[in-house]
């Protein structure tokens, strides 16, 4: 049984094509990657046992670079033909209500459309994606883990925000926490490198980030709130930001409609944002060093966002054991 195991991210997309024969074994045939989607010039790459390719080439968005990877796995003989695959899965982002591992159907891809406007920079990827998959191969299933589900062992404490209790009753408003996926690997994968250690600060730091305190494999706090412009502030996205200042963005002295606002805090904020440069850190860095002033702000205020997170889960697990 043929598996490939998709990783979207707002800008990326990863995957690893698994030989899965269910109680005996699984092995990796092929693992791809493709970064700076939509962004100019992608990065991709493919590694096999017998041989790995790579080069740059322009992908547009995801549902190209995934018929652009199905086209190098049949060229690099991996597979005869896409129809050799039995299954996708997807680390999916935000399903509000829908949670944990489920069969993606319409009424899934409906409840993520609808989530989409506080999930803007990772619904609808993984939407174009499901459908690109489904176009390709229409009779081969799709199955969504959702990177909520990690979370819910995170204190309702933690969970609320301070507003009218009803709000978080009535439309779901409050702290999810996502990178689920990347989260459980590390408090699964610590205590194997030593059994030691249960108190774990993990860093996911990347296009999207976020903060994840761990204690005995359990998340206990994310620095996701609602959503995934949240928390500390992203490659492109706003990140933590003050309620009220929207407000006063609202106001027609901005000269800014909702929907521009909507764009500059989701597309056009974060490293992009501040620097005015990229929003690629490797790119912000390099003007930065060159001496442009704004890139070095935007990289000196990423650090203090993920050096805040990492400083108050230190109380929040009274000490760690890893970071």
């Amino acid at each position: 049984m043929l598996i490939l195991v998709a990783n979207l991210g707002s800008t990326s997309f990863k995957y690893k094509l698994y030989d899965l024969v269910p109680g005996d074994h699984e092995t990796v045939l092929a693992e791809g990657a493709a970064d700076r989607l939509g962004l100019g010039q992608s990065n991709w790459s493919i590694k096999t046992d017998n041989a790995s390719n790579k080069g740059v080439v322009d992908l547009a968005d995801h549902a190209v670079a995934i018929d652009f990877h199905f086209k190098e796995l049949i060229n690099l003989g991996v597979i005869d033909s896409i129809d050799a695959v039995d299954a996708i899965g997807f680390k999916a982002v935000h399903g509000g209500p829908i949670s944990g591992a489920v069969k993606v159907d319409q009424n899934v891809i409906d409840t993520m459309q609808d989530f989409a406007d506080v999930a803007p920079a990772h619904n609808p990827p993984y939407i174009a994606a499901m459908k690109a998959f489904a176009k390709q191969l229409p009779s081969i299933p799709q199955v969504a883990a959702f990177e909520t589900a990690f979370h819910q062992s995170i204190p309702m404490s933690r969970q609320v925000y301070g507003i009218p209790y009803e709000w978080t009753e009535k439309l779901g408003i409050r702290r999810y926490g996502f990178h689920g996926a990347s989260h459980r690997f590390i408090a699964t994968r610590m205590p194997e490198i030593d059994s030691n250690i249960s108190k774990v600060i993990n860093c996911h730091l990347g296009g999207s980030c976020s903060i994840c305190a761990i204690q005995d494999g359990k998340s206990m706090a994310n620095s996701f709130g609602m959503t995934a412009q949240s928390g500390t502030f992203h490659a492109s996205r706003v990140g933590d930001f003050d309620a009220f200042a929207l407000l006063k963005l609202l106001t027609p002295e901005s000269g800014l409609d909702l929907q521009t606002i909507w764009n500059k805090l989701g597309k056009e904020s974060g490293l992009l944002g501040i620097s005015g440069v990229s929003s690629d850190m490797r790119e912000v860095e390099e003007a930065a060093k060159a001496g442009n002033a704004k890139a070095k702000l935007a990289v000196d205020a990423f650090v203090e966002s993920c050096r805040h997170y990492v400083g108050s889960y230190l109380a929040v697990l009274n000490g760690a054991d890893a970071l």
